[in-house]
């Protein structure tokens, strides 16, 4: 123990001792959460959502078939209670649901207005207004139609409730795309080039003859960083709650536990690629470019998953962000527990150990 708290030591003074280093560590994060842009969005299709028809009249089905004839949305007809629905929202089954209340139709032809409500998850804001907007679009092609036919004018008033984030604030969507983002992209390069460092340097020999574990010498390199990131995640959790306004229902405990759990993950990540590699510039170049992209396109924070053709949807499981993402929206917004993110820790469990098993092996104890 004594020798692998002297290797830990010797990665801290690496660390304090490279300005870009630090710069890294903590300006990136703090320039991301600060500037970090409005979270895009592509044109929205086929997304799961759940219509209550309670009405079950001539009016109710006629936008029924046009919600199923459009190609924005997949509906399932269920009459759900209000507490079936907020628990389908929870589980992430759908992303909206349509309320069709008793004698919809008979309010429109007698009183010439009708409401209907819309539930809506804002966890992602910018999703949440856009399929609200082609709700509302089909419901006033249906009023225009009546009103066509009849020259009275008739009403239908959409009732919008936006669940998790009623004003639409842009941060609930990109402060935990942000710390996926940030802390994947900082462990993994970070790490990356810790044990290629040693190689060019010409101090892997010295590793080599030492009698230390291998596998020792491989976590001593990933601890001071495991620490710098957790300083990361807590700066970065600051700016979020006190300066963006962000807000935070779910157990903090909870949150810096998977977040741990997901740091050791990308830390992993760049070990492996450490190992693999014999050159920093390589090994910087596969940690910008094999991970940055990939985390933006396919973490699901900046372009929804569901709209992208199925080989990507399948490749994207392999991205340790986009389960982070998950479930960091699933505490800090949606105030969840952790038998709602056992999937997804689980996942994140299985890609650790796999990738600690492989840099392991991958590790050379000869010098080539």
């Amino acid at each position: 123990m004594k020798q692998f708290l002297t290797f830990v030591k010797k990665e801290f003074f690496h660390v304090f001792r490279d300005n870009k280093t630090l710069l890294m560590l903590f300006g990136i994060p703090i320039v991301q959460i600060t500037l970090f842009g409005f979270a895009l969005t592509n044109e929205i299709k086929n997304t799961e959502i759940v219509v209550c028809d309670y009405a079950k009249d001539a009016a109710s089905k006629r936008i029924i078939n046009a919600l199923e004839a459009s190609k924005n949305f997949e509906v399932t007809k269920a009459n759900l209670n209000h507490h079936q629905i907020e628990t389908s929202f929870k589980t992430g089954k759908i992303k909206l649901a349509i309320v069709f209340p008793n004698n919809f139709n008979k309010e429109l032809l007698h009183l010439k207005k009708a409401q209907l409500q819309i539930i809506a998850d804002a966890s992602d804001p910018n999703t949440a207004t856009t399929l609200t907007n082609y709700v509302s679009n089909i419901v006033m092609n249906y009023q225009l139609e009546l009103i066509q036919n009849n020259p009275i004018p008739y009403q239908i008033t959409p009732e919008v409730r936006m669940l998790y984030n009623p004003e639409l604030k842009g941060a609930t969507n990109f402060v935990p795309g942000v710390m996926a983002l940030v802390l994947m992209l900082v462990c993994v390069l970070m790490t990356s080039v810790s044990i290629v460092r040693e190689k060019e340097k010409g101090t892997m020999e010295v590793l080599l003859v030492s009698p230390f574990n291998p596998f020792l010498v491989i976590i001593s390199k990933a601890v001071p960083y495991f620490v710098l990131s957790l300083v990361n995640l807590t700066i970065i959790l600051l700016l979020s709650v006190f300066l963006l306004d962000m807000p935070f229902n779910g157990s903090i405990i909870l949150l810096f536990t998977v977040s741990s759990l997901f740091i050791i993950t990308s830390l992993s990540l760049g070990l492996m690629i450490s190992n693999i590699t014999n050159s920093e510039q390589s090994a910087m170049l596969i940690s910008l470019m094999g991970m940055l992209i990939p985390t933006l396109l396919l973490a699901g924070f900046m372009f929804p998953i569901e709209n992208m053709p199925k080989p990507l949807q399948f490749f994207s499981n392999i991205i340790p962000a986009k389960w982070y993402y998950i479930i960091v929206k699933s505490i800090m917004i949606k105030g969840l527990g952790f038998s709602s993110i056992i999937k997804e820790t689980l996942i994140l469990i299985a890609m650790t150990i796999f990738l600690l098993l492989v840099s392991l092996k991958k590790f050379k104890i000869r010098l080539e």
